[in-house]
């Protein structure tokens, strides 16, 4: 019997996708391990593998669709000996590309279509079949969706419509409203779309260029605007004698091994000593390795050190896992495969998502110091600033020494001040003292 390819939940949370890209045809025969698809969340794109042989035989959501509820049928596999009329418009059988059930809070899609399209009433009274990111972006833009002419399946409006509709200045919904409506009192607050309308008009229209956010920068802003709004942050800074820490790393870096071209093993970075150091003192300071939840503390029994890595259009915190118990040319490998397939955006979910502390590190971009936002549900990160040689008393005399400034930020909730300065002073023993690091 035909096999469905359902749109798979690449983590438990996960509602909805954007099918980026078919690697096969109609027609095509493929066998099991081969790549079907991409599949693309806020934070990673995502390879959909047969798990059956056959040869693709109808494909229902082309290419760059957005919005796929999870557990959509994407397209059936045949089977040998088996046409086109074997497939049916029922909703998925049993056996499927795709075993993992949806969200409990997710509507079941009609099979066979590409994800749920709701009517909506625009401002002239139309109905207006549009799928759910497009609808948000078009509140979100002011954009009146009833004037966006759809190109998807059946005209519906999609994301890329309302975003061509933003870049050539389409009709908003605030527009549209009676000459009146000006004179009623003026809101707490006003719509992003009416807010941009304000911010545009200060701008002569040849002097910029609008850009509408793409998924993974709407997710960053959200989670960035809860975090600083409902955890109450504390911070305290520390400075750090980095001299014996970088004489060390020096040795550990000559003494790698090397292959048959000269290429050593491994080349430790201050930031993996730092995500080290981090990870130890949070095993010091075993109460400060800690998540707040409504329920009761959270101790967590590793330091899961999440690492902040910039990619094109935001950034990413990939997770090294155990780290208090990997060594440092370990913790180095790690995070430059993390790194490189963040900014790939090949990272499957479990490896960005939980952790119980993170260190953000700007000292290579020369920032002396700053104080980074707690990313939930850790409940401190740790902001880590340049290197730099100052004048310092050593012994009752003026000396130099490379100092680098660290900022811890906490969920007050979960680590106060002076729990919090403890774990800064066992972080600073490991920094200064980097041979503790290797026992």
């Amino acid at each position: 019997m035909p096999i469905d390819i359902l749109m798979p939940a690449l983590s438990p949370t996960m509602e909805e996708g954007n099918l980026a890209k078919w690697l096969v045809k109609e027609g095509d025969s493929v066998s099991s391990g081969d790549v079907l698809a991409e599949i693309e969340t806020d934070k990673a794109t995502m390879e959909v593998e047969s798990i059956d042989e056959g040869v693709i035989g109808k494909i229902f959501v082309e290419a760059g669709t957005e919005a796929v509820k999870v557990n959509a049928r994407i397209a059936v596999i045949l089977e040998e000996g088996e046409d086109a009329s074997a497939i049916s418009s029922e909703a998925p059988t049993a056996k499927a590309e795709s075993e993992k059930p949806a969200p409990a809070k997710s509507e079941a899609a009609p099979a066979n279509m590409p994800a749920p399209a709701k009517a909506e009433s625009g401002s002239s009274g139309d109905r207006v079949f549009s799928s759910p990111l497009a609808r948000r972006l078009a509140k979100e833009s002011g954009i009146d969706i009833a004037a966006v002419k759809g190109s998807g399946p059946r005209n519906r409006v999609i994301k890329r419509d309302v975003e061509e509709a933003i870049a050539s200045g389409g009709t908003t919904a605030s527009a549209q409203t009676a000459p009146t409506a000006k004179a009623a009192a003026a809101p707490t607050s006003a719509p992003s779309g009416m807010l941009d309308d304000a911010v545009l008009k200060l701008y002569a229209d040849d002097s910029y260029e609008l850009v509408p956010h793409d998924g993974m920068r709407k997710t960053i802003a959200a989670r960035l605007t809860e975090a600083k709004q409902t955890i109450p942050h504390f911070y305290l800074t520390i400075d750090c004698d980095l001299d014996a820490l970088l004489a060390l790393r020096s040795q550990l870096n000559a003494a790698a091994p090397k292959d048959s071209e000269g290429k050593p093993a491994y080349k430790i970075s201050v930031n993996d000593m730092v995500i080290k150091a981090h990870a130890l003192s949070l095993r010091a300071v075993p109460e400060a390795n800690v998540s707040w939840s409504a329920g009761g503390m959270l101790k967590h029994k590793h330091s899961d050190i999440g690492v902040a890595v910039s990619i094109p259009g935001g950034l990413i915190t990939p997770i090294i896992t155990r780290a208090e118990e990997k060594s440092l040319s370990t913790i180095s490998s790690e995070m430059k495969d993390l790194a490189k397939r963040a900014r790939d955006r090949k990272l499957q979910p479990q490896e960005y998502q939980g952790g119980t502390s993170a260190v953000s590190n700007l000292g290579m971009f020369g920032v002396k110091d700053f104080a980074a936002i707690v990313n939930p549900p850790h409940g401190s990160i740790l902001a880590v600033g340049a290197g730099t040689q100052q004048a310092v008393i050593k012994d009752g005399a003026v000396a130099a020494a490379t100092i680098m400034s660290v900022t811890l930020s906490t969920d007050h909730r979960a680590v106060d001040g002076a729990l919090g300065a403890e774990l800064m002073q066992a972080f600073k023993g490991f920094i200064e003292n980097p041979m503790s690091m290797l026992v």
